[in-house]
């Protein structure tokens, strides 16, 4: 049950719902609002929402979705944004709360928001996506049904954190995949000769294919062996003062995944999985390779998905860590986002 970032117009997004910033009349509007109700046709959806009003601010309710691609739009009213305000925040994260709960009535599995509130009623971008996550994490780390929400973002505003990052993460890869291109040949070039000397073995063929691939050696192996992914997960949870909740709600999981994992000791979880919950207990680079050995992976410098991941935690210290943010550096960059189904 993943909370994923993708950059569209919502009234094109393929799901069961979306989510519509509406005004507390259910009125046609400007902005998302109005595009919604365009696209859904103007004088279907205003009937239906007119059943429907007026609703208060944080409130959500559902319609058909009409001449939409999704079955249901679910409209809900954010709060204007006044600075002192001392409700808004909770009204604000009411309004994904509340709009996830209808959402789980009709046992929808996919739904898509924009950013509430954060356009033309004024709420700080940054300030606004802290709420959603805070939000949709607590909803869906409790939920017991299936369910993938996505969140439409147009600019990269909200995620400041983020963001300033993406010149340096550039830098950063093109940096270690030159290493990695020079390792590699090298490595052919070893071979090269061992055949030509007529010493070629199996060995040098392997630890070819390793510093292609995973990059794992023979030391690391007989090291994961030592404890199982979840034995050692576990460790590293009471070594961090962490309950299981923190872990996979940080982690972007799912809690019958997550409760797969710690309690099979042979369960293989997926290498994004691994970094998920890497992310989400702040492990600093050396426990983040421990954590992929004991699942049979190791970080590899040909993989533009795990070079991102590898400088995020090298920069985060760890103190600040947060999977959106790292998401969405991987979304930037066309990558899988971590988090997703197991």
């Amino acid at each position: 049950m993943p909370l994923l970032i993708s950059r569209n117009d919502i009234t094109q997004v393929q799901a069961d719902a979306i989510v519509n910033a509406a005004n507390p009349q259910l009125a046609m509007g400007g902005g998302v609002c109005g595009a919604i109700f365009r696209a859904a046709g103007p004088a279907k959806l205003q009937a239906a929402c007119d059943k429907l009003a007026p609703i208060q601010v944080g409130q959500a309710v559902i319609t058909d979705g009409f001449d939409l691609k999704a079955k249901y739009i679910i409209h809900t009213a954010g709060p204007i944004y006044k600075e002192g305000n001392t409700v808004q925040e909770q009204q604000l994260y009411d309004c994904y709360y509340n709009s996830l709960r209808l959402a789980s009535e009709k046992r929808l599995e996919t739904i898509a928001f924009p950013l509430i509130s954060s356009g033309i009623y004024g709420y700080p971008p940054e300030d606004a996506l802290k709420v959603a996550q805070r939000a949709i994490h607590d909803f869906l780390g409790d939920y017991e049904g299936d369910m993938t929400v996505y969140l439409i973002v147009y600019d990269s505003s909200a995620f400041k954190t983020a963001q300033s990052m993406y010149g340096e993460v550039e830098s950063y890869i093109n940096e270690s995949q030159v290493d990695t291109d020079y390792r590699i040949r090298r490595s052919l070039r070893e071979l090269f000769n061992r055949k030509s000397a007529g010493k070629t073995n199996a060995s040098l063929e392997r630890c070819v294919e390793e510093e292609v691939s995973a990059e794992i050696t023979d030391h690391d192996l007989a090291e994961r062996l030592e404890d199982s992914f979840s034995t050692l997960l576990f460790k590293m949870i009471r070594r961090k003062q962490m309950t299981n909740a923190e872990v996979y709600k940080n982690a972007n999981l799912d809690r019958r995944l997550f409760s797969k994992i710690i309690s099979n000791k042979d369960y293989s979880p997926r290498k994004n999985t691994v970094f998920a919950l890497a992310i989400s207990l702040k492990l600093n680079l050396e426990e983040t390779q421990e954590l992929l050995r004991s699942a049979g992976y190791a970080i590899s410098h040909s993989s533009k998905a795990d070079l991102i991941i590898e400088y995020y935690i090298l920069h985060q210290e760890n103190k600040y860590y947060n999977i959106d943010d790292l998401n969405f550096l991987l979304f930037q960059h066309k990558q899988v986002q971590l988090g997703q189904i197991d």
